[in-house]
């Protein structure tokens, strides 16, 4: 292929990314999983914390961190396992594109992903946990896109690394779930921010550090991701 013809940065990572849609828009098996999946563990955690809607109330932004970060590892797993089945992967590291884009595009599916099931999560963590929100649903659809990037990014970095492994289903948790503390941190308090009120005004500043995780975790993961899938 010629270099005229090489793809840009950003029509491959778009490329990548409709590609991973696609294929998930045609089976939608990991969605309805992953859907049932964090629907139970809502459900789970109000069965366990007992009937006090109040206790469980003032925690909702909590649990459903909680359930999208749980539910993000079945995600994350099962986005490399296509790319492994008849060496697609090998593919893609062949094809004369840059690798950061295909990382682009990767976790931004995997990001797009985790939002649908966020989408579905809200609605029912109201209910289930007897919140009504004082803040607006804009400034809860913002916490949450930025929360889903930032589990995406370093998410889809774990997966390529474990994905090869005999025990990837272990490793990965393992991998992820100390490194996104921080994050999910600042996403639970702004989302409880969001729902309970904001009179200290503080929701500005978790936003702002949970803008600092994701800049750090993407730019992270673009220079990481090239000698990952090389190794």
């Amino acid at each position: 292929m010629s270099p005229r013809a090489r793809p840009g940065f950003w029509l491959t990572a778009l490329l990548v990314l409709q590609k991973d849609l696609l294929i998930e828009w045609r089976s939608r098996a990991r969605l309805n999983a992953l859907v049932f999946f964090a629907l139970s563990t809502l459900l789970l955690f109000s069965f366990a914390l007992g009937a006090d809607t109040r206790i469980l109330g003032r925690s909702a932004g909590g649990y459903l961190w909680l359930a999208i970060m749980f539910a993000s590892v079945l995600a994350l797993g099962e986005s490399f396992r296509v790319e492994n089945e008849n060496g697609a992967l090998d593919g893609l590291r062949l094809l004369p594109v840059d690798p950061r884009a295909i990382f682009v595009g990767k976790a931004a599916g995997n990001a797009a992903l985790l939002m649908v099931v966020a989408v579905v999560l809200v609605p029912v963590t109201l209910a289930v946990y007897d919140v009504r929100p004082l803040g607006g649903l804009p400034e809860l659809a913002g916490v949450l896109a930025l929360g889903c990037l930032g589990i995406s990014a370093p998410g889809t970095i774990y997966a390529a690394i474990t994905s090869r492994s005999r025990a990837k289903d272990v490793l990965l948790p393992l991998l992820l779930f100390p490194i996104l503390i921080p994050a999910l941190i600042a996403g639970s308090k702004a989302a409880t921010l969001v729902l309970h009120g904001d009179p200290m005004q503080e929701l500005q500043s978790w936003t702002k550090l949970l803008l600092g995780f994701n800049a750090a975790y993407w730019s992270l993961g673009i220079l990481l991701f090239p000698s990952v899938i090389e190794d």
